[in-house]
């Protein structure tokens, strides 16, 4: 039976380089892309792939029950992937009521309008969707915040400190409800910080890159000294394929790139290449390097100190590894960002 995935969040920053990833590699594969296009999605992302005869587009919300339906229905509705989530965690400490309807209520409507209708009344896959596969993504911000040592592991408890984290961890527990109680083929990955081409501009690095070509102050939290594990958009592409297609029911992998970074180191290392990429911005200015333009802000409540994943069981059951190291990853992300600044 030929494979039609149905891919929320696909215009979203890591659905959008999914879905081009996918059909990339797949060309017998259907996507249908849904996405309800508020400020994270953006249909430009899918320049590339708008024109595919294997690629669909459906604007929509993931907590309406009779759309969900329908899609599956018209489309034969094989496996879902599933990206959708507002994932902005500044926004959840402002206005937190969104990030439970769409992150804990919206995964509940697609969890179970799938079972309905991968499943029979007895709680049998049905012979065509025997190999059916629900996807979820989720974030190393569940298990909370780490010391100066040590290393997230799938077996770390979950201590989610911010209205976004506990949304995620909410709806984690929802996918692995609907295995152990009604069978449904789950797998869920949960990653470190993405970065990379088509990341909305309030993130970490397209707020430096924008405010830096700017001239613009650019505002570091706290001390700077939080820590993050980077993963290059792509790589994390490939490990959501591998554990997609090769992943055990059930089970959860830790997709992450080994690159702890301080959040300061970010932010110079991103000027330090401003300075060499857009040194002629700079002429006119008061500012002999763009690292002029850091300033220390106050830091935000319920900030993490510390995420790392250990990827060692992604790596050692599935053979997937990270091609981009942090300083290879950043300069293509740069690069990408100053050619698109539109």
């Amino acid at each position: 039976m030929r494979k039609t995935i149905l891919v929320t969040g696909g215009a979203g920053f890591i659905g959008s380089n999914f879905i081009i990833y996918m059909l990339e590699k797949y060309t017998n594969y259907q996507i249908i892309n849904l996405d309800s296009l508020t400020y994270a999605g953006n249909l430009h992302n899918l320049k590339e792939v708008e024109e595919n005869p294997n690629y669909y587009f459906i604007k929509g919300d993931i907590c309406d029950r009779e759309l969900i339906r329908e899609i599956l229905f018209k489309y034969n509705v094989t496996d879902v992937i599933h990206f959708a989530a507002e994932s902005h965690v500044d926004n959840s400490i402002s206005g937190p009521e969104v990030f439970i309807k769409t992150n804990v209520n919206g995964t509940f409507t697609l969890l179970n309008a799938v079972k309905n209708y991968w499943m029979d009344t007895q709680g049998e896959y049905k012979l065509e969707y025997a190999s059916s596969r629900f996807h979820h993504i989720s974030t190393d911000e569940v298990y909370g915040t780490l010391g100066e040592t040590g290393l997230f592991t799938e077996e770390t408890p979950y201590a989610p400190n911010s209205p976004y984290s506990a949304s995620k961890a909410s709806s984690d527990f929802l996918v692995r409800s609907y295995y152990h109680t009604y069978g449904l083929n789950v797998v869920t990955t949960n990653c470190s910080n993405n970065y990379g081409p088509k990341q909305h501009k309030e993130k970490l690095i397209p707020t430096i890159i924008r405010r830096a070509r700017n001239l613009e102050y650019i505002p570091v939290y706290g001390d700077g000294k939080n820590v993050r594990d980077w993963l290059y958009v792509r790589d994390h592409c490939i490990g959501i394929d591998l554990a997609f297609h090769k992943g055990t029911a059930g089970e959860t992998y830790n997709i992450g790139g080994r690159n702890e970074k301080e959040n300061i180191y970010i932010v110079n290392k991103i000027c330090s290449i401003l300075d060499e990429m857009i040194p002629e911005k700079l002429v006119n200015s008061s500012y002999s390097s763009f690292k002029d333009l850091i300033r220390f802000v106050n830091d935000r409540p319920g900030h993490d100190r510390r995420y790392a994943i250990d990827a060692t069981k992604i790596e050692k059951q599935i053979g997937w590894t990270a091609e981009e190291n942090f300083e290879t990853g950043i300069y293509k992300t740069v690069e990408w960002y100053l050619r698109n600044e539109k």
